[in-house]
């Protein structure tokens, strides 16, 4: 075997091995990511299980407004897969929530109510929850895409068809936080 012989096979072992590895990372980090997504979906099917039991408490003390609470158990069923589309419509479940736990201003008696004020404990849990979730899921996304985006590894990544994960947003500003539910 001649030296550039040699050369050659070294430097296409280098590079297959260089393949593997960044691929093997590629793979385990996007897992991470899907990983995380679980743990986002966990906790919004729990916040979704209190919508119905929150409106039927609200539905005694707040008949009148039946249409608006008839809204927020339609929003439950209208969850998307995609991440761009859950965030959209957890939006809007996070403005329902934040207006089902503002009846209780309008309604003394249902502020007192014992079950509401369980309710309102365990959807201050979910929104907690979520919200850790929710950060450990957008960093696994960004390491993810540092990879993708990254030199030499996006050569891999392009080569595979690896691109770019969404991160898990509010859009508004004003609902960064989770909702505020504690009153009086």
């Amino acid at each position: 075997m001649t030296g550039e012989a040699f050369s050659l096979l070294v430097i296409a072992a280098g590079l297959t091995l260089f393949i593997i590895v960044a691929y093997n990372r590629l793979i385990a980090r996007k897992n991470h990511a899907l990983e995380a997504w679980s743990g986002i979906d966990v906790q919004l099917k729990r916040r979704h299980d209190l919508l119905p039991k929150l409106v039927d408490v609200v539905k005694a003390y707040a008949s009148y407004e039946e249409q608006a609470l008839r809204t927020v158990t339609e929003l439950r069923a209208a969850v998307g897969t995609a991440v761009h589309d859950r965030s959209k419509t957890e939006n809007a479940v996070t403005g329902s929530l934040r207006w089902l736990l503002g009846l209780a201003e309008a309604y003394p008696d249902l502020k007192a109510n014992s079950s509401y004020l369980e309710l309102q404990n365990q959807v201050s849990t979910v929104e907690e929850q979520i919200q850790y979730a929710r950060r450990y899921f957008n960093g696994t996304v960004r390491e993810f895409n540092i990879l993708v985006e990254s030199f030499p590894s996006n050569l891999v990544a392009r080569m595979f068809g690896f691109g770019i994960m969404e991160y898990f947003e509010i859009e508004l500003a004003t609902q960064r936080e989770s909702p505020d539910l504690k009153f009086g």
